[in-house]
């Protein structure tokens, strides 16, 4: 009877292992992405477990990769022990190993990438199934060893995938609400227009609302304010208004002494830019106007835990 059940168990593993590397290999269209791919992915430094709870826009849309990383591998935790005794140090030795093969071969393959996220969600899975497997297993009724299995991986994925939000929520960085620039303390060469006087840009009517830099003719101006370390999202309208007798200028945002975005405009491009861009541990922010540029509404959101 013991031999019949291992083969029965043995047969499944390996089936639902096929279905994996399947999946893993040749599903959701993945030789036929690997043709536009030339070089390794690969992500080495973990940053935040992607697990979540499905909310109903993943159930109309049919989106479970992250839930599907994690609970594909929780039945590997339990037929594995049912086949070989083995503590969770060898088990999860095992299975780690096996996974990180596997994302290797991915990325080698250009069939995947190696993603050491991706690995520690299927890890999770693992070891949930393990757990329960050694809850459940613990009964000697057949009936009881199923149920009790089951609802442990149920009781245990809830509490891992919990978990995994609240770390997630802990150190993810949260936008803050939006701030006029003018708001923060600046050390302006030259003072901004507060008359917040109206232009056309490609015949179309600019009205600032917050604030409007800007300078004329073969001027620069530069605007430089303090920031003390934090993080932050800039946000920036700029253009050259059609009433300008020469059609060229340059914006260029600088974070303490180094350019990290300059653009250029000329009389072939004649519309409204909107620009935004994260940065992190700002000091000092310049900017520096050249030409007939106009550049207003100039706002920024602070990057902050949840916490603060």
């Amino acid at each position: 009877m013991r031999i019949k059940q291992h083969k029965l168990i043995l047969t499944i593993l390996i089936i639902y292992t096929a279905l994996i590397l399947y999946f893993l290999f040749f599903g959701v269209g993945r030789p036929g992405a690997a043709i536009t791919v030339h070089e390794y992915r690969f992500n080495l430094i973990p940053n935040i477990i992607q697990l979540r709870f499905p909310t109903l826009s993943d159930f109309t849309h049919f989106r479970f990769f992250d839930i599907g990383n994690f609970a594909g591998f929780i039945p590997f935790g339990i037929l594995i022990p049912m086949l070989y005794r083995c503590n969770f140090f060898r088990f999860i030795s095992f299975f780690l190993l096996s996974i990180l093969i596997l994302e290797t071969v991915q990325m080698l393959t250009y069939l995947g990438s190696f993603d050491i996220n991706d690995a520690i969600v299927n890890s999770l899975g693992a070891v949930v199934g393990f757990c329960a497997y050694k809850i459940g297993f613990r009964f000697k009724s057949n009936r009881k060893k199923l149920l009790v299995t089951v609802m442990s991986v149920v009781i245990l994925s809830i509490g891992v995938i919990g978990f995994s939000e609240l770390l997630n929520k802990a150190f993810t960085k949260k936008e803050g609400p939006s701030v006029a620039l003018n708001e923060l303390e600046s050390n302006l060469n030259v003072p901004m227009d507060r008359s917040l006087q109206s232009f056309e840009i490609g015949h179309e009517k600019v009205e600032p609302k917050i604030n409007l830099y800007g300078s004329e003719g073969n001027n620069v101006e530069i605007f430089t304010y303090e920031f003390g370390g934090k993080d932050v999202v800039l946000s920036l309208n700029y253009g050259i208004p059609d009433s300008a007798s020469d059609y060229y200028g340059e914006v260029i945002v600088s974070v303490d002494g180094k350019e990290i975005e300059t653009n250029s405009i000329d009389k072939e491009y004649r519309d409204i830019v909107s620009s935004e861009f994260n940065i992190d541990k700002v000091n000092e922010l310049t900017i520096t106007i050249k030409g007939n540029v106009k550049v207003w509404d100039v706002t920024f959101k602070e990057m902050n835990y949840w916490w603060h």
